[in-house]
């Protein structure tokens, strides 16, 4: 069926992001199938973290349908957006339907989106996995596709003003190679092995991303281990994030 939303809102999008100047940097997009089913699987930084991961597929003429929480979807003017664009609504106290419908849609050969924190990281390094990527890989047969996104949260994030300015904010996303999930086999050790491909696609976009902070204030959007000043993991679980 035709897409009369999601086409037009990636070049609205485009459009958007040449007039604030933002350089999106992918690699590894040949590693998205041109077709069939695949969950796509990405660590979570920034509330514009989709925009960046459904632009990684563009290049194998896919589009990726997201898991997203339900109250995006009442709002009056990203819902209509949202279910035009065919993503899928979460509703956490009946995960149920959202499973169901995200399996149904990974078996008629659709892309599906994930983040397993299910949240924002504050530390903006990897929280826990949920396993919910992995049984809906091993249920429909499909692979997994990790990814990693660095420098979206300097434009909007948890805790932080959006950043719309023409400030030239650049985005790296890099794309790793498939993960398969055997249905035979326990979701917990491979989704293990799913967060680990998932940290080294963090690290190859972290060593590549060409933006530093322009002074010690400037340097809240990098992790404490990599010299920055957001709250390390222990602070951000102790502050309840």
């Amino acid at each position: 069926m035709p897409e009369l939303v999601y086409r037009p809102v990636i070049g609205f999008v485009r459009s958007v992001f040449a007039a604030l100047d933002v350089k999106v940097d992918v690699a590894g997009c040949e590693n998205i199938p041109r077709a069939g089913g695949a969950v796509l699987v990405s660590n979570h930084i920034s509330y514009l973290d989709f925009v960046f991961a459904g632009l990684s597929a563009l290049p194998q003429k896919r589009l990726v349908r997201f898991m997203a929480k339900e109250s995006v979807f009442r709002h009056k003017v990203s819902g209509p957006l949202m279910r035009g664009m065919k993503h899928i609504p979460v509703d956490r106290d009946q995960g149920e339907k959202a499973y169901s419908d995200a399996l149904a849609s990974l078996r008629s050969g659709e892309i599906i989106g994930i983040f397993p924190e299910s949240t924002i990281s504050p530390s903006f390094t990897l929280k826990s996995f949920k396993t919910g990527a992995v049984r809906l890989a091993q249920e429909a047969g499909v692979p997994l596709i990790p990814m990693g996104l660095w420098g979206s949260q300097r434009l909007w994030t948890k805790g932080r003003p959006r950043n719309f300015r023409r400030s030239h904010i650049p985005v790296t996303v890099r794309v790793g190679e498939r993960l398969d999930a055997p249905a035979g086999q326990y979701a917990g050790p491979i989704t293990r092995r799913l967060r680990e491909r998932v940290q080294e696609m963090l690290e190859a976009a972290q060593r590549a991303y060409p933006g530093r902070p322009k002074d010690p204030s400037d340097s809240w959007w990098l992790p404490a281990h990599l010299g920055g000043t957001a709250p390390t993991a222990a602070e951000a679980r102790q502050a309840g994030a």
